[in-house]
C-alpha cells in the first residue's frame, strides 16, 4: 500500500494509548497498550513491513472523507461513491467505562450497497516478532512470539478468514445495515464477548457521554471555541489516566524531512510539555487534569528530592530507562531512515526544564490547590541547584546534538524558576533565602548584557551569537520584559526578518555545529502560535488574528497538527504534537482577551 500523508490521518484513544486512522480507513498507527509499549501496527513506518488494521470498500471510485463526532474523539471515516455510502465508526472506550484495551469499528452503509473488505495484520514489537493465530468462525486470537506476549483478540460479526496468520474478511452490507469489529488487549479480567452488537452500541453511548461531558467542563466560551476545543480534546487523549503525565506526541519516528535522519520518538513525558500542558489546563478550567500531573510530579521524589538529578523527559510511569535504539525492523515513512524508538536526548542538560516545572507548580498553586510543605521542601533543592549552575552551558529547548552552548532560553527559564519559587514562598510566607533574590537579579542582568546584540538591536539565540531563536519568543509571555519594551520590539523585528516566512515560524536556521545533525526541517508550529501571542500582547491585534487565522488553515482536516509544515505545507514530525496544540490554545485565549479588551474599550469611548 502506498503511504498516506501525515495530515490525512484521524486519531482516537483510550487514555492510555492512541492510535491513527487514515482517511481510507486504516489504522496505520498503534503502541498498544500504552503509548509507550512496542508497535502493534506500523504501515505508517513501513508500507510493506510495519502491519495495518483496514475496512474499505471494494469499489474503485471512491471518495473519502473525516470527521469528530462534535465535542467527542469519536471519528467517522466516510466512503462515497455512485454505487453507495459508507461510514465507519471508530473509537477507544475509555477506561473509567470499560476495563479493557479495545478497538471498535463499526462499519455501516447508509445509502446504497457496498461491499467491503478487512484486513487485519498485526506486526509485534515493531515489526520484530513473528506471531501465532487461532482462528474461530467470527474470531481470531492473535500470540506474539516476541518477549512482549502480547495476546489480541479480534471479534467480528461477520465471518472471518485466516491467510498467513493474518485475518480478513469481504462481506456486503445494504442500507442502513452494519458489522462491527472488536479488537482488544486479552487479560485475566476480560472475556469473550457475548453479543458483539450490542456491546458496541453500549460501548459507543458511553464513549460519546464521556467526551461530551469532558468538554462541557471547559470555562472558555470565546472566540475560536471549536477549535480550542477541539485542541483541548487531543491534549486530553495524550495523556495517561492511568499516571496523569501527559505524552509529547503519541508517534515515533515521523521524520522533519522526508529522507531525512531528524526523526525521534516523542511518546515520553517531557517535563518541559508537561508543564505547558498545566498552565494551558488550568485556563481551561481542568484543574482536576493540572492536579494528576502535580501529583505525577511529586512522585517523581528520588529526583525531585535530590538537587540537580530532574530529567527533562520520563516514560509515563515516571522511569528513565529511554535508550535510544535504531531498528532496522522498519526502513521509515517513504524510506526516512533511520527508525528511532527511545530518546538519548534524555541524558542532556537542559536548564530551562526547572523554570517551566516551577511556572506550572506556581500556577497550580495559585489558582488550584496549595501544595503542601514537603513539596516545597523538594523544589526548594532544585532551586538551590539551579542557583549554582545557571551559568552552566546546555544542550538547550531544541535539544542540539553538536555540543553545549550558553543558550539565552536556559538563562531565561533560569530566572523564572527562582522568580516563581520566590512567588510561592511569599504567598505561603515560607522563610526564603536572601540569595534567592540576588541571584535572580544576577541572571536578568546576565540576560540583558550577555544576550544583547547591539549590531542587531535583539537577544540573541546564545552568547556571542549572530542570530536569533524563536524560543525568545516566550520572553514576555514568561513577563521576564514587557512585550511593548524596544528592546524586545527590535528583537521581535529580527526574528521576523530571520525566522518568519508569512505567518510561519522557523525554531532558528539550521546549522551543523549547533545540530550535530545533517538535513532540513520545516517551520515549527508552536513557534508560529508564540508569535502570534507576542503580536497580540504588544498591541499588534490586527496582524496578530490575521496570522492566527491563516495558520488555522496549515491544520489538517480535523483541525490537528504535526510539529512542522514543509514548504508546499505538508506536514512533518511526530502527529498530533501536543506543545503545537498549546501553543494553538494559549494564542487564542490571549488574542481572544485582547480583543475583547479593545471593544471594551471602543465601548467606553
Amino acid at each position: 500500500m502506498a503511504y498516506s500523508p501525515i495530515e490525512d490521518y484521524g486519531i482516537i484513544g483510550d487514555l492510555n494509548t492512541v492510535a491513527l486512522v487514515s482517511m481510507k480507513g486504516s489504522i496505520d498507527h498503534l503502541c498498544f497498550p500504552r503509548f509507550d509499549s512496542p508497535s502493534v501496527f506500523a504501515a505508517l513506518l513501513d508500507d510493506q513491513k510495519g502491519g495495518c488494521f483496514q475496512i474499505y470498500p471494494v469499489s474503485e471510485s471512491v471518495k473519502n472523507k473525516q470527521l469528530y463526532l462534535p465535542d467527542t474523539n469519536v471519528l467517522l471515516t466516510r466512503f462515497l461513491s455512485s454505487e453507495g455510502v459508507g461510514e465507519l465508526t471508530d473509537f477507544m472506550p475509555v477506561e473509567s467505562e470499560y476495563p479493557g484495551n479495545a478497538i471498535i469499528r463499526r462499519i455501516t452503509t447508509v445509502r446504497g450497497k457496498l461491499t467491503y473488505r478487512m484486513r487485519c495484520i498485526p506486526r509485534f514489537n515493531y515489526a520484530r516478532s513473528t506471531h501465532k493465530t487461532e482462528h474461530h468462525s467470527h474470531e481470531l486470537i492473535f500470540r506474539s512470539n516476541g518477549d512482549d506476549k502480547t495476546v489480541l483478540r479480534l471479534v467480528s460479526t461477520v465471518p472471518l478468514t485466516l491467510q498467513d496468520g493474518d485475518g480478513y474478511a469481504e462481506f456486503t452490507l445494504a442500507s442502513n445495515e452494519h458489522a462491527d469489529f472488536s479488537l482488544e488487549l486479552v487479560t485475566e479480567t476480560n472475556t469473550p464477548l457475548d453479543n458483539l452488537d450490542k456491546f458496541v452500541e453500549k460501548r459507543l453511548e458511553e464513549t460519546v457521554t464521556y467526551w461530551k461531558n469532558w468538554i462541557d467542563q471547559s470555562t472558555y466560551r470565546g472566540r475560536w471555541m471549536e477549535v480550542v476545543h477541539r485542541s483541548a480534546l487531543v491534549l486530553k487523549l495524550m495523556t495517561s489516566s492511568e499516571y496523569g503525565a501527559p505524552v509529547a506526541a503519541p508517534t515515533f519516528s515521523l521524520p522533519e524531512e522526508i529522507g531525512g535522519s531528524r526523526n525521534w520518538d516523542y511518546r515520553y513525558t517531557w517535563i518541559r510539555d508537561a508543564s505547558f500542558t498545566v498552565y494551558t489546563l488550568i485556563r481551561l478550567g481542568y484543574l482536576k487534569e493540572a492536579g494528576q500531573f502535580m501529583a505525577w510530579v511529586e512522585r517523581q521524589c528520588n529526583d525531585i528530592n535530590q538537587a540537580g538529578l530532574l530529567r527533562l523527559m520520563y516514560t509515563i510511569d515516571g522511569q528513565k530507562d529511554l535508550q535510544e535504539i535504531e531498528l532496522s525492523s522498519l526502513k521509515g515513512y517513504k524510506g526516512s531512515s533511520p527508525v528511532r524508538i527511545g530518546n538519548a536526548a534524555h541524558k542532556q542538560v537542559q536548564l530551562d526544564i526547572y523554570g517551566e516545572l516551577l511556572d506550572s507548580i506556581y500556577l497550580y498553586d495559585k489558582y488550584g490547590e496549595r501544595i503542601s510543605y514537603s513539596f516545597w521542601q523538594a523544589i526548594c533543592h532544585q532551586v538551590e541547584w539551579v542557583c549554582d549552575n545557571w551559568q552552566r552551558p546546555d544542550q538547550g529547548i531544541w535539544e542540539v546534538r553538536g555540543g553545549q552552548r550558553e543558550f539565552i532560553y536556559s538563562r531565561l527559564m533560569c530566572w523564572v524558576a527562582i522568580d516563581r519559587a520566590i512567588k510561592i514562598g511569599n504567598m505561603h510566607s515560607y522563610p526564603l533565602p536572601p540569595l534567592w533574590v540576588d541571584v535572580r537579579d544576577d541572571i536578568f542582568q546576565s540576560i540583558h548584557h550577555d544576550f544583547w546584540n547591539e549590531k542587531l538591536q535583539a537577544f540573541v539565540q546564545y552568547k556571542g551569537a549572530e542570530t536569533v531563536d524563536a524560543a525568545t519568543l516566550l520572553m514576555p509571555l514568561v513577563r521576564f520584559i514587557s512585550p511593548k519594551d524596544p528592546r524586545w520590539l527590535s528583537t521581535l523585528k529580527q526574528i521576523e526578518e530571520q525566522l518568519v516566512s508569512d505567518s510561519l515560524v522557523y525554531r532558528y536556521r539550521p546549522d551543523s555545529k549547533i545540530d550535530g545533525l545533517k538535513g532540513g526541517e520545516g517551520t515549527f508550529s508552536m513557534c508560529t502560535f508564540w508569535y502570534v501571542e507576542c503580536l497580540s500582547r504588544s498591541g499588534q491585534l490586527y496582524k496578530a488574528r490575521l496570522y492566527f487565522e491563516k495558520m488555522l488553515g496549515y491544520a489538517n482536516h480535523l483541525g490537528l497538527y504535526a510539529e512542522q509544515l514543509g514548504f508546499c505545507g505538508e506536514h512533518l514530525g511526530n502527529f498530533p504534537q501536543a506543545f503545537t496544540h498549546l501553543g494553538l490554545i494559549s494564542a487564542a485565549l490571549n488574542l481572544n482577551d485582547q480583543l475583547n479588551d479593545e471593544r471594551n474599550q471602543q465601548i467606553e469611548d
